[in-house]
């Protein structure tokens, strides 16, 4: 079986049950045109602006519609079709019938600037592009230097000069499938890497890897049809389209919530019955603090079935899971590790049976292998920190046009992470931090990760990332940046006391307080933090003992 082919199997079986769910509390998107307005879509409640739904019939109807719409313009087998969407009920069935017509979808971050965009849709070669009505000033800016594209869409009224009316010209397709046989080596997918190393590469996955996604997602958290799915996370990024690859297999529902507000989470765990929910760290922070401070009463919201909390996309501090047990006591927790090489989360996965592992990522998940090597492949022995490599049949095809890269990842059928790991007695893997984030001050390393960790367990601290910073005698020096919580007050003096507990090489020898950036992943953007505080900066030393 092929991806597309689940999707087919639950319109069959599952009709005119409830697919996905966008709940948008912060707007009625007035300038958004939806499958309703073209009398497509069921189960419309015009009580509930904010609120649409599509059924498994209409989601299979509505990806035959656009891949025949692809088709009818004579695209072939491998066309790279681009995706520049917020989350929307449109993302998933033009996602889908961009792989029934045998085309590579190419989702594109939201986040992009108009430079962002033009360099992934050339890297990418892509020949046909889908945007929405958040990104038309951003097109406006560079829609003269795309005549590399053949064509572009847009989905929203108002449709620029230079586009197409996508959801007009789908209402005249034939909503039954597409005549294009597909395999599991057929070119799938173009996923960009975070850019939290430098700019973003192009990743190839074929239909085996997202088929892997699959089975690893449904066979670590047990999805059912009596599941229910809360997707926050941004679809374009691989953690959330194959953490809702589960909801795929099992022909369960899924909501996407455009927003991140605490009482908007919990209000749609409490109105659509969420039993599993995919958290990002910045976000389970911001629910824990609003618990804290009183802004939000659990009494207000009916939570009996919410089963799962699962996190991952970045370190997990022990802390947090450690406050949000005492929270939410009946909450099974998992956390998973991966990679957009890796076809996102699942290949090394901590496991709902082991909570009491909090701190590990946990061991190689259903269908992975994993290791920890040194520089040379080899082994290192238990205990000690090396590089974590992964091998699985997720693993990506290459970095799409760039072999030097690729070369440095794939090395046999092993995928090199960058991540530096060690493994415990019992095989529990834990994440100490990214190759190129550690610091080396005075020949010791120091990894930022560690440090984080310890400082977020002080109470007046949000958020904290540490960096090295260039120093004229030790070579580099760890500063924290933190990030206070909202109507705290914190002093230098207070951050240095409390390090006190920690070896004295490993405490950070500058405090900055200032916003800790983020990307849509919800991992901290260090470049942007080293571009700000490192350039051209020597620090002199200012250090006792």
């Amino acid at each position: 079986m092929v991806i597309t082919d689940y999707l087919e199997r639950n319109a069959r079986l599952y009709g005119s049950e409830s697919a996905l769910v966008e709940i948008n509390p912060s707007e009625e998107r007035d300038n958004a045109v939806t499958w309703r307005d073209f009398n497509l879509i069921e189960n419309a409640n015009p009580d509930a602006p904010y609120r649409r739904e599509m059924s498994w019939k209409d989601f299979d109807r509505r990806a035959n519609r656009f891949a025949n719409l692809l088709l009818s313009r004579g695209l072939k087998k491998g066309t790279k079709v681009a995706i520049l969407l917020m989350n929307c009920l449109e993302w998933l069935p033009i996602y889908f019938g961009i792989l029934k017509a045998g085309c590579v979808a190419v989702p594109m971050n939201f986040r992009y600037s108009s430079d962002e965009i033009q360099y992934c849709l050339e890297l990418a070669d892509v020949e046909v592009l889908v945007f929405g009505p958040e990104f038309v000033s951003r097109m406006d800016a560079i829609a003269a230097k795309l005549d590399f594209l053949k064509m572009m869409f847009f989905v929203g009224r108002n449709c620029p000069e230079y586009t197409e009316d996508c959801m007009r010209l789908v209402s005249f397709c034939s909503s039954s499938a597409p005549p294009v046989a597909l395999t599991e080596d057929d070119y799938a997918a173009i996923y960009f890497s975070s850019g939290t190393t430098g700019f973003p590469k192009a990743i190839l996955h074929n239909h085996r890897a997202l088929n892997c996604a699959c089975m690893v997602e449904q066979n670590h958290h047990g999805q059912t049809r009596k599941d229910v799915f809360l997707c926050i996370p941004p679809l374009y990024h691989t953690g959330a389209k194959m953490h809702w690859f589960g909801s795929l297999l099992s022909g369960s529902k899924a909501v996407l919530l455009r927003g991140v507000k605490p009482e908007w989470i919990l209000r749609a765990v409490t109105e659509e019955k969420c039993t599993i929910v995919w958290l990002l760290v910045p976000w389970a922070q911001d629910l824990l603090d609003a618990i804290d401070a009183g802004q939000i009463d659990l009494n207000h919201y009916y939570l009996d079935q919410w089963r799962l909390m699962h996190i991952g996309a970045q370190p997990v501090p022990p802390s947090l899971i450690r406050r949000w047990m005492e929270k939410f006591p009946h909450h099974q927790y998992d956390t998973n590790y991966g990679l957009s090489e890796s076809i996102g989360p699942g290949c090394v996965h901590l496991g709902v049976e082991n909570t009491h592992k909090v701190g590990a990522i946990g061991k190689p998940g259903h269908l992975w292998q994993a290791k920890i090597v040194d520089e040379s492949g080899r082994e290192v022995a238990q205990g000690d920190v090396g590089e974590l490599i992964v091998q699985g049949p997720g693993v990506m095809l290459c970095y799409y046009k760039n072999p030097q890269a690729t070369d440095e990842v794939l090395k046999g059928d092993w995928l090199w992470t960058g991540d530096m790991a060690r493994m415990d007695d019992e095989g529990f893997i834990y994440l100490v931090d990214r190759k190129k984030d550690v610091v080396i001050s005075g020949g010791e390393n120091l990894y930022p990760v560690q440090i984080e960790d310890f400082l977020r367990g002080f109470e007046k601290i949000k958020d904290v990332a540490v960096i090295g910073l260039p120093h004229a005698r030790l070579g580099e020096i760890a500063a924290a940046i933190i990030e206070i919580k909202e109507g705290e007050t914190c002093t230098e003096e207070e951050i240095n006391a409390f390090c006190v507990a920690l070896p004295r090489y490993k405490r950070p020898r500058k405090i900055i307080f200032d916003r800790i950036p983020r990307n849509p992943t919800g991992k901290i953007e260090k470049p942007a933090l080293r571009e700000k505080y490192c350039q051209g900066r020597l620090v002199e030393s200012q250090i006792t003992g």
